[in-house]
């Protein structure tokens, strides 16, 4: 089925700012609260959020095989696991409703009021009910980084990593998204020269910025989803702030990875952009430095996305400070392969489960996707335009996330995750 809803040509009736991440050739999908205090499936362009399930009940997607209930529901679950075709189906009717061309939604002020609201009559929720959360490690300048901090510098990667897309399995009960504050974590340190650890507040509270992708029910028990039919088991994508807390890790990490030290939350965008969208942006990933093991390797080498990201962090009562931009298209395993790495043991995914591909850092100081590279262990504090410093994240910070998409004919983007740090929870 064409990709009829990325025509760069395309121009909608809806009056959309100049720039916007969500132009009509975007079309992600989520899940908000509208003023009636009605929680359904939409989509955005511009500044308008779109009601799929009032779009649905209206009959605007006569002659797509959907279920009455599809867009009637708190998460995305159900729509994802119809699968790909039934996704682009969806995709491209709603440019074609919106399209400038099209009078038959434009012309009708009762459907328009029921179907369209402004972005402050709503409130965005979980996209999807995520079951079950990967978390890989697949930047190699941030593995790089990481293992000359804390191991020997000369051999910064481990033996395993050049061969495999390193992950573990998270906990996907305090994935939030964007707007949704968390608290500073609690847990055991071992502070420097101690023969005992402490308990207390995280001092080295830190973001992750990372990528994450939303799977459908790709795989049954036992049977491995091979390389180049990965992408078909991809919905979409976020960006994923992998909140950590730097001290309680190094403590507890060895011998079986993080805990607690990323347990606490992980923060989301709230808008899904799909892979469809994403078509125009492909690119190759970096050249192997090892030779792949045949499961790995793809007939298609422009598997991964150029993907434009930055990170700012905003004190209370301050002004914003952007202290990395880098892009997704430097990450060493691409999302194709760490799908099939998952699966290549018989492990199943299902519809919703999400997995994050791990800080994303580039080549340059200024590219690196934490505090722990950005200030390097806290050895050099960054300096924000209020002339304050950070080592590490403070309470009452706020931490926003920006990715886009552009070239010479469109812009896609993700919009932003931000989270802001409040100090340790206490009952009162």
């Amino acid at each position: 089925m064409s990709l009829l809803a990325n025509d760069p040509k395309r121009k909608t009736w809806l009056d959309i700012p100049d720039n916007s991440d969500f132009p009509i050739q975007n079309i992600p999908f989520g899940v908000f609260l509208t003023r009636d205090d009605i929680i359904t499936i939409g989509t955005r362009i511009g500044d308008y959020a779109i009601d799929l399930g009032a779009l649905h009940q209206l009959g605007y997607f006569e002659g797509i095989p959907l279920t009455d209930d599809i867009f009637l529901q708190d998460s995305l679950n159900d729509f994802i696991a119809d699968g790909r075709k039934t996704w682009r189906s969806v995709r491209n009717r709603i440019a074609e409703i919106f399209d400038k061309n099209n009078s038959k939604l434009k012309d009708n002020k009762d459907h328009r009021q029921t179907v369209l609201f402004k972005l402050d009559e709503i409130e965005m929720q979980m996209p999807v009910q995520v079951g079950d959360y990967t978390d890989f490690y697949s930047s190699k300048e941030h593995a790089t980084n990481v293992g000359k901090m804390f191991r020997d510098p000369d051999n910064a990667l481990l033996p395993n990593w050049l061969h495999i897309p390193v992950g573990y399995h998270g906990r996907s009960s305090s994935i939030i998204p964007s707007g949704i504050p968390v608290h500073r974590p609690q847990g055991q340190k071992m502070p420097k020269g101690a023969d005992a650890p402490i308990f207390g507040p995280s001092r080295l509270v830190d973001f992750e910025l990372e990528m994450a992708f939303v799977t459908t029910a790709a795989n049954p028990l036992g049977q491995p989803i091979p390389i180049d039919e990965a992408e078909n088991n991809i919905f979409g994508m976020v960006i994923f702030n992998d909140w950590s807390a730097r001290d309680i890790q190094k403590w507890e990490y060895v011998p079986l990875g993080p805990f607690l030290a990323k347990s606490f939350a992980s923060s989301i965008s709230p808008w899904i952009v799909t892979l469809d969208a994403l078509e125009p942006f492909r690119t190759e990933s970096p050249k192997p430095i090892k030779p792949l093991l045949p499961y790995l390797n793809s007939k298609d080498h422009k598997k991964s996305f150029d993907i434009n990201l930055e990170v700012g962090i905003t004190p209370k009562n301050s002004t914003e400070t952007v202290v990395s931009r880098t892009n997704f298209k430097y990450m060493y395993w691409n999302m194709s392969q760490q799908l099939a790495h998952h699966t290549v043991n018989g492990c199943p995914v299902n519809s919703g489960d999400m997995m994050a591909s791990g800080t994303i850092s580039g080549p340059t100081p200024d590219s690196y996707g934490s505090m722990l590279e950005l200030s390097w262990r806290g050895e050099k504090p960054l300096k924000l335009k209020d002339g304050a410093e950070r080592k590490f994240i403070e309470d009452h910070d706020t931490v926003k996330m920006r990715g886009y998409c552009q070239n010479h004919e469109v812009r896609i983007g993700f919009g932003e995750v931000s989270t802001k740090l409040l100090p340790v929870f206490k009952d009162k």
